[in-house]
């Protein structure tokens, strides 16, 4: 919990001036921020841990057709084809 002094202290250091007000307003708001950045260095402390493990994340390649139930269909009903590859324009 941040305290009074601490919030004068940050306010001189930085050439602010604040209300009684406006102090215990910023002590609710900082103490939510302390408590929030808390909570991140929870769920970061956890990651870290895991950074740097090796694990493949690329899925492997698949002939969409070779399984398909109607692939020789679809192959047959395209308009261009060369063998066993359809034909498309050029995206680039």
């Amino acid at each position: 919990m941040i305290k009074k002094e601490e919030i004068l202290h940050l306010a001189k250091l930085s050439h602010l001036k604040f209300s009684d007000e406006e102090i215990v307003k910023l002590e609710k708001d900082l103490d939510s921020i302390l408590d929030y950045v808390d909570q991140v260095k929870e769920v970061t402390g956890e990651a870290e841990k895991s950074i740097g493990a090796v694990h493949n994340v690329m899925r492997e390649d698949e002939n969409p057709f070779s399984s398909g139930e109607n692939s020789e269909e679809i192959i047959n009903e395209f308009p261009e084809k060369e063998g066993d590859f359809l034909k498309v324009k050029k995206i680039l």
